[in-house]
């Protein structure tokens, strides 16, 4: 016989269950980490080595964003894994994105000039991985499938070109 504090009980450690799950699968989204190059050594991995190329100043930051190679992840808002995020510097940056496992995955690279944490279309810049043409007609956002990239358990390298308008 199911007595009421079983019940109770067994509805308790349902969702308790349920908050722990829930925030283990949101702990996958959201990861702000620093630029670690050494994880990106030849013995590490698995990981992305991101080389962003054509960045116009030194002003503002960059952001590196990593994404699941998935339609129902890339470019969503909060559907991110990893983020970096530092100074500018004019010219080359490289970055080191590890992910968790072997996959397919798409890189997002943003150029905020002057810092304010908006996108200012007319003067931020932009690249994302296989650097898919970007144009007014798609608004920046192209297709996951034209920027997913498949990551092995090693060390993948890319390249981005930014583009500003």
């Amino acid at each position: 016989m199911i007595t009421f504090k079983a019940l109770k009980w067994g509805t308790a450690t349902l969702v308790a269950t349920g908050l722990v799950m829930s925030a283990a699968a949101s702990a996958q989204y959201r990861q702000k980490i620093s630029n670690d190059l050494s994880r990106c050594a030849a013995s590490e991995g698995p990981a992305i080595k991101v080389t962003v190329r054509g960045i116009r100043s030194s002003s503002g930051k960059i952001r590196v964003q990593s994404y699941k190679g998935t339609k129902a992840d890339w470019l969503k808002k909060g559907r991110w894994l990893n983020r970096i995020e530092t100074s500018a510097r004019a010219g080359t940056m490289t970055f080191c994105m590890p992910v968790s496992a072997a996959g397919t995955y798409g890189i997002a690279v943003r150029h905020d000039k002057n810092g304010n944490g908006k996108t200012d279309i007319r003067s931020d810049g932009g690249g994302m991985s296989n650097n898919p043409s970007i144009n007014i007609f798609n608004l920046g956002k192209p297709s996951y499938k034209k920027t997913q990239i498949s990551v092995g358990n090693g060390v993948t390298s890319i390249t981005i070109n930014m583009k500003y308008m």
